[in-house]
């Protein structure tokens, strides 16, 4: 799982939690930030699965190289 994925997930759950902190205690200001956060961490997510997706793509391309010198 590449590093970005697990980034956005922390800050996913950090912007949840603020953004419900803000929600109880009526702090627009804590909602607001939470909300950037769950976006910033959505953002990452969405970085990190492109970047596994590449990677199984090579590692997939890299097998076939192989497997076809072996013959």
């Amino acid at each position: 799982m590449d590093k970005n994925r697990i980034e956005g997930n922390v800050d996913k759950a950090k912007g949840g939690l603020k953004d419900t902190a803000g929600k109880v205690f009526g702090n627009d200001r804590l909602r607001e930030e939470g909300q950037a956060d769950k976006a910033k961490g959505e953002i990452k997510d969405a970085a990190g699965k492109t970047a596994d997706a590449a990677r199984r793509g090579i590692d997939k391309v890299s097998d076939t190289i192989s497997n076809a010198s072996k013959h």
